[in-house]
């Protein structure tokens, strides 16, 4: 019975192993990369948003950042919706 214990024991070591390599680790590799990128970001940028719109960086602030379009509008946007640089 106790010989049972511990393989129970061992395989839920391996379990948790197995689920932070492959799913916590690597989120917070793109967390860190992301907020590098965040911290990075200064007027002139072209980036990509997480919907899908590309635009130049007019303006940098606290938590948003006003993009312009290809069409000429500015739009003011949450900094966390900034995806990548394009």
């Amino acid at each position: 019975m106790d010989t049972n214990i511990i393989y129970i024991i061992a395989f839920l070591g391996v379990l948790g192993l197995v689920f932070y390599f492959f799913m916590i680790r690597p989120q917070r590799r793109r967390q860190q990369e992301h907020d590098a990128l965040m911290s990075q970001l200064k007027q002139g940028d072209s980036v990509i948003t997480a919907g899908g719109i590309y635009g130049r960086v007019e303006s940098v602030a606290q938590d948003s950042v006003v993009l312009k379009i290809e069409s000429g509008a500015t739009m003011k946007v949450a900094k966390s919706s900034i995806a990548n640089k394009a």
